[in-house]
Order: C-alpha cells, then sequence, then structure tokens
C-alpha cells in the first residue's frame, strides 16, 4: 500500500487557485486508481510549517542528547516533517509562482526538510523518490518568451529537490493563469484556457502512470 504525500501552498481556495486545481485532479486520479493507498495531506497556506531558526538550524548539528530544549523542541517538529517525506512513497506538491519565486510557506517546508547528514548531502535518505510539481503561473515564463530570464520556480524546485533531495522531479506547468483575471491579457485567454486543459491531461497521465510504476 503506497502513500501519497501532497503538499499546497497556494494562498487562494481550490475554485480560484489553478495549483491546486491541478493536484486535486492528480490525487482525484490516484486514489481512483489506487484506492488502497493513502494519502498525508499538507496545506502549508491553512496550517504553515515554522520558518527555520537558529535553534532549528544548529539542532541539526549538534548530538540530539546535547540539545538545548529549546533545539529539541524545534528539531522535534523538523523530524516529523523529514519522517513525512521519507515515508512517502511519492510526492505531490503546489508550487504557484509568486513574485517570481516560490510561496515562502513552501520555502520553510524546504528549509526544514533539507537536513545535511541525513535528507541532503551524502545520504539523501528519501533518494529516488518520485515528486510531481505543479509550477502554477500568471505569464509565460518558456524559452524565447521575454520573461525567460525570470524562471525561478522549476529552476530552484528542481534544483531543491533534485540534486538537494535526491527525489525524482517531474513538472506540470499550467501557465498565463491571470489571463482571465487581467483585462490586458484577454486575448491570452484561450491560450491559458489549453494549458490548463492540458495541465489536467497531465495530472491524470501521469498519477496513472505513477501508479504502474509503485506497483510494478
Amino acid at each position: 500500500m503506497a502513500t501519497l504525500l501532497h503538499i499546497d501552498s497556494s494562498v487562494f481556495p481550490a475554485e480560484v487557485s489553478s495549483s491546486r486545481a491541478v493536484t486535486a485532479a492528480f490525487r482525484k486520479h490516484w486514489e481512483e486508481q489506487h484506492p488502497e493507498g493513502t494519502v498525508v495531506y499538507r496545506d502549508l497556506n491553512a496550517q504553515p510549517v515554522a520558518h527555520i531558526t537558529a535553534a532549528s538550524h544548529t539542532a541539526g548539528f549538534v548530538d540530539p542528547a546535547a540539545h538545548t530544549p529549546e533545539q529539541a523542541a524545534a528539531f522535534a517538529e523538523r523530524v516529523r516533517l523529514i519522517e513525512e517525506l521519507e515515508q512517502a512513497d511519492a510526492v505531490l506538491i503546489g508550487a504557484p509562482m509568486y513574485n517570481f519565486s516560490i510561496p515562502s510557506t513552501l520555502k520553510a517546508w524546504l528549509d526544514n526538510v533539507i537536513l545535511m547528514g541525513r535528507t541532503a548531502g551524502e545520504t539523501q535518505s528519501a533518494k529516488g523518490t518520485p515528486v510531481t510539481v505543479v509550477a502554477s503561473r500568471g505569464g509565460s515564463y518558456e524559452p524565447g518568451t521575454p520573461r525567460e530570464d525570470f524562471e525561478y520556480v522549476r529552476n530552484y524546485l528542481g534544483a531543491a529537490l533534485g540534486a538537494g533531495l535526491g527525489l525524482d522531479v517531474d513538472f506540470i506547468v499550467p501557465e498565463l493563469t491571470m489571463a482571465p483575471q487581467n483585462p490586458a491579457m484577454a486575448e491570452l485567454v484561450p491560450l491559458y484556457e489549453a494549458s490548463r486543459d492540458r495541465a489536467l491531461e497531465q495530472a491524470a497521465a501521469k498519477a496513472g502512470r505513477l501508479v504502474e510504476r509503485l506497483a510494478a
């Protein structure tokens, strides 16, 4: 029985969030095709994790027996998040682009789970775990577009999740999500709709392939 760790970070509710809509579609297909599986859900907007502090950071490099009470409490929270990641057979992350980067809540989660000597570095305790990232964005940052050089979500998460944690990273990228709300982008609405539909199709297909991979 496989476990999916599902993380959302959009500040918007599901009915208006592109990343949540696509992660929900992915999870729906996962559950339909893998009804005996388990989903661990973490909504980082509704329940943000603590930002990394001096105590939680330094505790990662100190023998637990020598932790101060502050370090012990902070590190226990990090370990809880790390164990969720380590125990997952697959990970699903909603990562909308805000001001060219990821939500601060998602960055806080990453800062907690990236721990040298355990999840990062030579050990990489979750190495090889497949992770699907729904990287939604209001405009287009594809190669050849005017804002190509401002694409820091896929680049960053590819490095942090892939090189940093050793996860097997795959992306779904719904883009032009601001077109229906921004009159200046009205002519791009058909492209937005095509991107949305493609992302939903990819969510279904990738969820199916993931179920097959884990069952093999």
